[in-house]
């Protein structure tokens, strides 16, 4: 099953972990949990908590140090035994009002050692990590599974709970949210999830990284979570303060909204955002919310999530990233081109001889792709073949692709631009020296910069 249509299947998985601490002192006991009945010594304790349907939850929980294990579960509910189908119907006869029984949430279970990571640490984490202000939903997705809880089965775990619950209800207080909404209370009913649940990014490495929290830090967490504090750190604490709009393009801006630890994020950023020409203004930023005054049109459940802002509002998004460079840059020039540059420069489309703007440009400077902004041909290259369409001898090296183009009856070489993928034209061997090519280009799709 594709990634895009497996959202909606786990998003229903809350992220719930089990920890292990040194909050239990006595003899060695054995818990009746998760995968198989988990061996507890002195050193060890537990809890689980519920942190929404962002993907990348697990794997950014995994990542803390100290970590040992990870599985997904259900927990909170009266159901005995349920599997997913049977939350899922639960939830529907709860919302028409056909039952009073209290409905799983989705968990993990995480296993961690006591003394590489405090109980607090993890549950600052869990604070950070998703919207504990949102009642039985997170994001876009409704239901009391998707809640927000912690579920304990200790008074210190209780206090520590609540303790913590607080500290972060003033951050987000300071920082204009409402209050928390996250259940606290015994854990029950704990069960393992189905299979295809578990390690679900090390299973679909083309899944998405869930977007963590609303931003806001726990008060503590940065002395908690590392011990080492390096350039690396006090870049990601820029990144995680809101964007200010006096600062960007009120009139077209687009924002990448990013995740910590987020491999597909990493990748993005490797195959466009650091190599980016292109005209329209774009900025990185881990914080998931837009700049004061903007507006999203819902929710981002996902990592990266693409906007384009006009006028302080969203246009549209692109939703996940997995190395597809040529469908990220259509994307953005069905925003950017005209309806005639789009059919030539999707549809393979030729503009009508001698319509060119640009076919008399005789200026100095080069001629680049209009979405990516890459240069294609320098004017230096550029012809009078007497046949309408801009003409060049030679493009910029790496530049371009060649394809075999048999329509039309007629066998050409095509002509594409290797930055976004678009149609430009066709190449002939009638040109002038040293190359004797004729690249023929459909001028609409080609945008003139001069020196």
């Amino acid at each position: 099953m594709k990634d895009k249509t497996m959202k909606t299947i786990v998003a229903v998985i809350l992220l719930f972990i089990m920890i292990v601490t040194t909050l239990a002192i006595g003899k060695t006991v054995t818990q009746n949990l998760g995968k198989s009945n988990q061996v507890m010594n002195s050193n060890t304790d537990y809890i689980v908590l519920g942190m929404g349907c962002f993907w990348g939850a697990e794997k950014r929980m995994s990542e803390v140090p100290g970590v040992i294990d990870v599985e997904s579960g259900y927990a909170g509910g009266d159901i005995a035994n349920a599997n997913y189908q049977q939350i899922l119907a639960h939830e529907k006869a709860l919302r028409a009002g056909k039952s009073g029984a209290r409905n799983h949430a989705g968990s993990h279970q995480s296993d961690l050692r006591s003394r590489k990571v405090s109980l607090e640490t993890v549950l600052a984490k869990f604070w950070e990590n998703h919207n504990p202000t949102q009642g039985d939903r997170q994001g876009n997705d409704i239901g009391s599974n998707y809640r927000s809880a912690i579920y304990y089965h200790s008074a210190a775990q209780q206090d520590l709970s609540r303790t913590t619950q607080q500290t972060y209800q003033q951050a987000l207080t300071t920082a204009g949210y409402g209050a928390i909404t996250t259940e606290i209370l015994p854990l029950k009913n704990y069960l393992t999830a189905e299979e295809y649940h578990q390690d679900y990014l090390k299973k679909n490495p083309n899944g998405y990284c869930g977007l963590g929290g609303v931003g806001v830090k726990y008060p503590q967490a940065s002395v908690n979570l590392s011990q080492n504090h390096s350039a690396a750190d006090t870049k990601i604490a820029a990144l995680l303060k809101p964007l200010k709009s006096s600062e960007l393009n009120h009139a077209q801006q687009l924002i990448i909204f990013e995740a910590e630890n987020c491999e597909y994020c990493k990748l993005f950023d490797q195959d466009i955002l650091n190599n980016w020409q292109a005209e329209v203004p774009v900025v990185a930023t881990l914080n998931p919310n837009p700049p004061e005054g903007w507006t999203l049109e819902k929710s981002l459940f996902a990592a990266p999530t693409i906007v384009l802002f006009r006028n302080g509002q969203e246009v549209t998004r692109y939703t996940g990233y997995n190395g597809e460079v040529t469908n990220f840059w259509k994307w953005l020039g069905f925003q950017l081109l005209s309806p005639e540059q789009q059919k030539i420069a999707f549809q393979h489309g030729t503009e009508p001889p001698f319509t060119a703007p640009n076919l008399d440009e005789k200026r100095p400077g080069r001629f680049v792709d209009p979405i990516t902004g890459v240069t294609l041909f320098l004017s230096k290259t550029k012809f009078d073949s007497k046949t309408g369409w801009p003409s060049f001898f030679d493009p910029v090296e790496g530049s371009v692709t060649l394809h075999n183009d048999d329509s039309l009856g007629m066998q050409r070489i095509e002509v594409r631009s290797a930055s976004s993928g678009i149609h430009l034209g066709h190449v002939f061997n009638d040109g002038p020296a040293p190359s004797y090519k004729r690249y023929c280009i459909n001028g609409n799709v080609l945008k003139f910069v001069p020196d």
